[in-house]
């Protein structure tokens, strides 16, 4: 496969992942802004939100207020903002028309489909139904076409390259989703365990399709510790950072066969995936979490690079 073709399929499906990621985090800031009257003013989940999606300093050069109005019109379209939901949908897009012949009818549909129903889209007329409606549009062009790719697309390179990206941008936004959580948006006049803090990390499961089944595995309330096990040392969980890595240690490995060689891109997911094997939540809080997700993230983005150098060049 040429070199071009696998940044396509790789980008692709990583720019897909990050607008339903993106649509994901502002579901929870807008379900926390709604909490009872209690909590108001209590909480600073818009501006978690622009720490999550990773453009704090961009925000801030645009707007001097983190609140729901600039938030979501800067995250959903912001001319400025590279990385808005627009944006990806759109490069997603011009990766999938690069590769046209690489996937199937279905997932180029897919995502042409969304880009014309955003086109017709004005951002800045959003009601708060709208929004809501917009955000679950979003998650359901994400759901589709990994649906779409996992069901048609043959077991070859191609699909490989495609799951890659979706994978290493998933556990990206799960290790941030948690470090913000855990180490940011709980305000100090709030008590750990309390009202507000329960509602938050029910806000964050919730923003991994996570709540129910965490449900069923923890009979218990939710603590942050369980949760965090949940999300981190969980296989059983497809969000999961371990799932993540179980994946992504599978398809480094076939297409090190493919290839007929092995490189950094393999050594560095198996030594992550054996670290988080060998690991126990106790130990990890122990530690220090925030810590640990730092690392994880800074390794995770280490994998980034060591597969475009590998294999996307």
């Amino acid at each position: 496969m040429l070199a071009r073709t696998a940044d396509n399929l790789y980008w692709l499906s990583r720019y897909v992942e990050r607008a339903e990621s993106l649509a994901r985090i502002l579901d929870v800031a807008l379900r926390l802004a709604t909490l009872p009257s209690a909590y108001a003013g209590t909480s600073n989940e818009w501006e978690s939100a622009i720490d999550i999606a990773v453009c704090r300093d961009a925000f801030f050069r645009h707007y001097d207020v983190a609140n729901q109005a600039n938030v979501t019109q800067f995250i959903i379209a912001g001319p400025d903002n590279p990385s808005s939901i627009r944006a990806c949908i759109e490069v997603a897009r011009q990766n999938a028309r690069a590769v046209r012949t690489a996937i199937t009818t279905e997932m180029w549909e897919i995502l042409n489909d969304a880009w014309n129903e955003m086109q017709r889209l004005r951002f800045q007329s959003f009601t708060s139904k709208d929004l809501t409606k917009f955000l679950a549009f979003v998650r359901e062009v994400s759901l589709r076409f990994d649906g779409a790719a996992y069901r048609t697309m043959l077991r070859t390179d191609h699909y490989w390259f495609q799951r890659l990206g979706m994978l290493i941008e998933r556990a990206d936004t799960t290790a941030r989703l948690l470090d913000v959580k855990y180490h940011v948006v709980l305000p100090e006049t709030e008590p750990v365990g309390g009202g507000l803090d329960y509602f938050q990390w029910s806000a964050l499961l919730r923003a991994v399709s996570a709540l129910n089944s965490f449900h069923l595995i923890y009979r218990g309330g939710i603590k942050p510790w369980l949760v965090a096990d949940f999300l981190i040392l969980k296989p059983e969980q497809p969000r999961s950072l371990i799932s993540s890595y179980e994946t992504l240690n599978r398809v480094l490995d076939l297409l090190a066969e493919r290839y007929g060689r092995q490189g950094p891109s393999q050594r560095l997911a198996r030594q992550t995936y054996s670290q988080l094997q060998n690991m126990d939540i106790d130990t990890l809080f122990q530690t220090g979490l925030h810590e640990f997700l730092e690392q994880f993230i800074a390794d995770n983005n280490r994998l980034g690079l060591a597969i475009n150098d590998q294999y996307l060049q």
